[in-house]
């Protein structure tokens, strides 16, 4: 039988669905922290940092390459990877992190804006997995094998508070909260119902699917979802924070079609692309239709462009 620690198999699992805040007796309450979705595997000699896609995380975080230490045993931790700035999470510090080469610069970044792991899952203990034991249990077995630091914390819960939480959350100008269904198990790779999200700062995950060239130096980015069923639909641009310059980071192939099935109105003269770059855009709350004053937010490779599912109306 394969273990998940040594063949890195433990998957994140995704929440399924956002609501309006609400209080329950059912539910414990978290904060939700706007930085990088992370596995630790911890153990003596043994620290590995895996984002959703798997992707190893470590080398670009060498400040946390001694988190192993602070924890009785071997483990698989579910939590965030943030950078505190002014005082709160700073996901364009942490984004920016994950662009990088270059040795010197990421130690560089390391000492002037040192990340931390805030854990609020516990997957794997001792040589156990631990995904089909009820949530309050993972949580106990979690405090009971972490020394929190500096570079380690562990998430604080809220019982039966959701809207009070929420609106410390909106005091705060933080993202948002997490909803966890008590009892609850752990599914691999899978958006559970179990988990809901109130979100306070409005973003969402969208494909870049071509770009337009502007006057005054300025890039409008074509954003695209996917529907349920599979189609590729047009949602809007992002021009603020948007640059030619940000796409050349990254590997994109021009393509002659637009990507959607028909090209949408005032976008006949666009450059249309593979859709195959996910980014983050930043927009009011409170809109209906289309994204208000929208802001690029980052780039983020953590993300499988055909996980940019439309929310439900």
């Amino acid at each position: 039988m394969t273990d998940i620690f040594d063949n890195r198999e433990a998957r994140a699992m995704l929440i399924a669905k956002q609501m309006k805040p609400f209080d329950s007796d059912n539910y414990i309450y978290e904060l939700k922290f706007d930085g990088i979705r992370c596995l630790a595997y911890l153990d003596k000699d043994v620290m590995d940092l895996r984002n959703k896609r798997n992707k190893p995380l470590l080398s670009l975080f060498p400040e946390l390459s001694r988190l192993n230490d602070f924890v009785s045993q071997k483990c698989i931790l579910d939590g965030e990877l943030i950078v505190i700035k002014n005082g709160k999470p700073d996901f364009y510090e942490i984004q920016k992190r994950t662009m990088m080469t270059n040795h010197f610069k990421i130690a560089m970044s390391a000492k002037k804006y040192p990340a931390a792991y805030v854990a609020y899952d516990m997957l794997y203990a001792g040589n156990q997995t631990l995904i089909d034991e009820p949530i309050e249990k993972r949580k106990a077995i979690l405090n009971s094998v972490i020394k929190e630091n500096e570079y380690l914390a562990i998430s604080r819960v809220v019982e039966n508070q959701g809207i009070g939480l929420f609106n410390i959350v909106k005091e705060q100008n933080l993202e948002g909260v997490v909803a966890k269904r008590k009892g609850s198990k752990y599914f691999f790779g899978k958006r559970s119902q179990d988990w809901i999200k109130f979100k306070y700062l409005k973003d969402d995950d969208y494909i870049i699917c071509g770009y337009i060239l502007k006057s005054h130096h300025m890039t409008s980015f074509i954003l695209g979802q996917y529907a349920q069923d599979g189609t590729l639909v047009y949602q809007g641009h992002c021009t603020l924070g948007c640059s030619i310059n940000i796409l050349k980071q990254y590997k994109y192939t021009i393509i002659e079609h637009s990507p959607f099935e028909k090209i949408p109105k005032g976008n006949e003269n666009a450059v249309w692309l593979k859709p195959e770059i996910v980014c983050i855009v930043e927009y009011m709350p409170g809109v209906n239709q289309g994204l208000r004053q929208p802001v690029l937010k980052g780039i983020r490779d953590d993300k499988h462009p055909h996980d940019c599912i439309m929310a439900e109306k």
